[in-house]
């Protein structure tokens, strides 16, 4: 997994490089790429709309872009990531995906399936190479929960684990910036969740984000764009 070293992201954006390894698009554009928790984080309490207004009160105008789709998939961002990302030419993509390649899974009688081990890496680290030949960088999001139970008896915990390691594994081999927002979002729980609840944590269904849970999301991106060198002055 690539570290966060705002200094070179400066550089190359001065000198105007545009190979595989720079960043050819513009850095104050961000894309937040995703499923349902994307397309609901550009509401105003959302996480994307969180940030955006974070930004600016730092003085710091950013274009922010939320390209999420309620029920996507992997393979779903894969067909949309040319129109919904590359032709935006961001300079950095955030993709938050994961949790319907598992969730799925429990929807078979309505005719949905998950997506196979296999295929969601696959699938997963092509996307992340195109956005990166493009010339942007990605920061891969490992899917947070499906039930915020702290003891690991939420039905897709063990499962979800293992899509947030081979997550862990595509970031490591494309040299992506990782924010692991499972571990993030397990470590938290372990202490906030003090009644073992299944919701209302950070979500209002077990999945989905409600207000503290758009803001525990808000912080980490923050967190990770202050690392990327966004908030170095402007001229």
């Amino acid at each position: 997994m690539k570290s966060v070293n705002a200094l070179s992201v400066a550089l190359m954006l001065m000198a105007g490089c545009s190979s595989n390894e720079s960043v050819s698009g513009n850095l104050r554009r961000i894309v937040f790429f995703g499923d349902s928790i994307t397309e609901l984080g550009v509401k105003p309490n959302g996480y994307v709309s969180i940030v955006r207004d974070s930004l600016r009160s730092l003085g710091m105008e950013a274009e922010i872009i939320g390209a999420g789709i309620s029920g996507n998939k992997v393979t779903d961002l894969q067909r949309r990531l040319k129109m919904d990302v590359i032709d935006k030419r961001p300079g950095i993509v955030f993709v938050y995906i994961g949790i319907n390649d598992v969730w799925h899974y429990h929807f078979a009688s309505r005719g949905l399936s998950g997506t196979p081990k296999d295929q969601y890496k696959k699938v997963l680290t092509d996307i992340i190479r195109e956005i990166q030949r493009s010339g942007a960088i990605v920061v891969l999001c490992t899917p947070s929960v499906i039930g915020e139970k702290k003891d690991g008896t939420n039905e897709w915990d063990g499962m979800l684990d293992d899509y947030a390691a081979i997550s862990r594994e595509a970031a490591e081999e494309t040299g992506s910036v990782v924010l692991d927002l499972r571990r993030e979002f397990l470590d938290a729980l372990s202490t906030q969740n003090t009644l073992n609840a299944e919701k209302d944590i950070f979500t209002y269904d077990g999945v989905h984000l409600n207000d503290a849970g758009n803001r525990f999301v808000a912080e980490r991106v923050m967190k990770i764009l202050d690392g990327l060198g966004l908030f170095f002055p402007q001229k």
